[in-house]
């Protein structure tokens, strides 16, 4: 199935969205400020969606999204990446609550290991994911942009009213 790629200038950087005529298979932070993949005349429409709710979010005015998306991975790391999606916007929760919610609560490692595999960012919120202490731990994307987004999504979750 043929894959297509789409870019996203975010405050935080350039996000690279990829999928095929059915579904998203990544959004993820591309370290380079160009962008390189623009809408064309065959763009899934999936894509341009992904990429117009992906705009809501980082303006204020999406908490979650409804476009199809598919994880590749093994069984448990997908089981992860479930969860995520239950931790509300503006939320945080640790790897153990993780590992309790898919009932295998001695796998707060694989939890993490899990997390960082995540490929598709903001939407699969692995940014919500903090140490059981209450300290940011680590982000693909980076521990700026971690801390950038969960303060957006603070920043929005008393303020408005959005979808």
């Amino acid at each position: 199935m043929k894959r297509f790629k789409l870019d996203y200038q975010s405050p935080i950087g350039m996000i690279e969205i990829e999928g095929n005529t059915e579904a998203i298979e990544g959004i993820n932070f591309a370290e380079r400020e160009e962008l390189i993949h623009a809408p064309q005349q065959d763009t899934p429409t999936v894509l341009l969606e992904c990429l117009k709710q992906i705009h809501e979010y980082f303006i204020g005015e999406r908490r979650e999204f409804s476009f199809s998306y598919v994880f590749k991975g093994t069984d448990f790391q997908q089981a992860v990446w479930h969860a995520l999606p239950n931790i509300g916007y503006g939320e945080t929760a640790s790897y153990k609550d993780i590992a309790v919610a898919i009932h295998n609560e001695k796998a707060v490692r694989a939890v993490g290991r899990a997390n960082g595999k995540n490929t598709i960012s903001i939407v699969v919120p692995c940014h919500r994911i903090i140490g059981s202490n209450g300290s940011l731990t680590g982000y693909g994307g980076g521990i700026w942009r971690k801390k950038w987004l969960l303060q957006h999504e603070q920043s929005h979750h008393l303020t408005s009213n959005t979808k």
